[in-house]
């Protein structure tokens, strides 16, 4: 019975009967459906026949053409219905099918290797998906009591976020950075650095010259192996790209519920907003905070908490998708800070529900500093629960180091600052170039997790002898 669940959760999200509405209006980005009594979040197909104009993935895949939309909304007795793709070629009239009243994804482990598309289809042009199950795309949250609780260190093999960050399997960190930054850059080499056993990257509203230049440049054709990419670009409708998210979610729940540790990367969380927002508004929902509306942040804190680890639960069995094998799915999202203000409405709902983050810093961009992460601004909330005590007191010291340089930076440019005035300055600026070396790193680099603790462990011995030298002699 336990191999037919799949099966069974897909019969019971096909609708029971054919029900068909009509075009009443098409306004803005939204099409009114008259006498269509289906639940919101249920996909439906509009009938256009010849005046359909073919999609670019239909165009690819030679298949037919369809039209599909998602239910936003009600207005009176009318369904609001925004599309998948572009109005062109609707009219009044024209008969709107529903299809499944929940929507899902169908994914296997044959999605390895490949690029996704908005709606879980293959764009890559390697054939389609085979052996695979459905997925729901909105799921019912996982109660508290079955997540596990975070232990374990997962690598990145970026020495200044593994060092000063560190991340724990299950943990959901945030990246924040204006435009320029090297945002992309960073998460393309955690993708090809990690030692998650599948890493599931999602590209929201990304610019499509980019898409391909991540694949085949940054991440490179050994790390697309263990990896799923789900694409969704800046041309694409907003519902597309929000939904992009959604399936970047349901793949990494698949594995996760094979016992694997997956890594989902998310770039944008901030055009994932951007788009929930455009669909707020289409449906009528009234503007919070600099013109987001109230369900953006709703839709935030359930998909940021999708990811997790989760405890093996033998009583539920795999193939019910329900988490039996206890694997766990590390979250990394981007946050683009606009004009670099921290307390813009995404990157402070952000801050409050993640477990930690990176801020990346134009003036050490600006340096040559690269990656540009400012670790005396960063945090993991969970560095501490999965690195040894001998890390952890070198993390302590090298931010002691960092932060006395900092403050006392202006004297020393200037040539103001004296020698002997505070020990813990002195032996920042003597340990200044050591600190700077092992913080900053080539794309190419790859440093093991233990390498890279035993150099920052060594520095901090050796700049607390030193300090302990020049307090005896004062």
């Amino acid at each position: 019975m336990q191999g037919l669940v799949p099966q069974l959760q897909t019969i019971r999200r096909v609708q029971p009967m054919r029900v068909t509405g009509r075009v009443q209006a098409l306004r803005g980005l939204t099409v009114h459906v008259r006498d269509l009594p289906v639940p919101v979040g249920s996909l439906v197909s509009i009938g256009l026949g010849d005046r359909r104009i073919v999609s670019r993935h239909e165009a690819a895949s030679g298949g037919e053409a369809e039209t599909l939309g998602e239910v936003i909304g009600f207005d009176g007795p009318n369904a609001v219905v925004m599309m998948l793709s572009s109005t062109a070629g609707i009219r009044s009239g024209d008969a709107v099918v529903a299809l499944h009243a929940q929507q899902s994804v169908s994914v296997g482990f044959s999605a390895l290797g490949r690029v996704l598309d908005g709606l879980g289809r293959p764009i890559d042009g390697k054939g389609p998906l085979h052996a695979t199950v459905p997925r729901a795309l909105d799921p019912e949250p996982i109660t508290p009591l079955r997540r596990a609780r975070v232990t374990q260190k997962l690598s990145t093999g970026v020495r200044a976020i593994d060092l000063m960050t560190t991340l724990g399997r299950g943990q959901r960190l945030g990246i924040f950075a204006g435009p320029g930054v090297g945002k992309s850059t960073l998460l393309g080499s955690i993708a090809k650095g990690t030692e998650a056993d599948v890493s599931v990257v999602a590209l929201i509203g990304e610019r499509g010259r980019e898409v391909k230049d991540f694949i085949e440049h940054t991440l490179g054709p050994e790390a697309l192996k263990r990896c799923v990419l789900v694409v969704a670009t800046s041309d694409e409708s907003a519902l597309l790209r929000a939904r992009a998210a959604l399936v970047a979610c349901a793949v990494s729940e698949f594995f996760r519920d094979h016992g694997k540790s997956v890594l989902l990367i998310m770039d944008s969380i901030t055009r994932f907003a951007h788009a929930h927002r455009q669909i707020g508004l289409s449906v009528g929902e009234p503007p919070a905070m600099r013109g987001y509306t109230p369900g953006v942040f709703a839709a935030m804190a359930r998909m940021l908490e999708r990811a997790g680890a989760v405890n093996p639960d033998p009583a539920m069995g795999l193939e019910a998708g329900l988490g039996g094998a206890g694997g766990s799915i590390t979250g990394l999202y981007s946050i683009l800070v606009e004009g670099d203000d921290m307390t813009e409405p995404v990157a402070d709902a952000a801050r409050g529900i993640l477990d930690g983050h990176v801020i990346l810093s134009r003036k050490l961009a600006q340096r040559g500093h690269y990656p540009a992460i400012d670790v005396l601004d960063s945090i993991s909330r969970v560095a501490d629960d999965v690195c040894d005590e001998a890390h952890v007191h070198a993390r302590r010291q090298v931010v002691k180091l960092l932060s006395a340089y900092q403050q006392a930076e202006d004297l020393i440019q200037i040539g103001a600052y004296a020698k002997g005035s505070n020990p813990v300055t002195d032996v920042a600026i003597k340990y200044r170039d050591a600190l700077l070396e092992l913080l900053q790193q080539s794309t190419k680099q790859r440093d093991s997790f233990e390498d890279a603790r035993k150099r920052m462990v060594n520095i901090a011995i050796e700049a607390g002898n030193e300090h302990m030298k020049l307090t005896q002699k004062r």
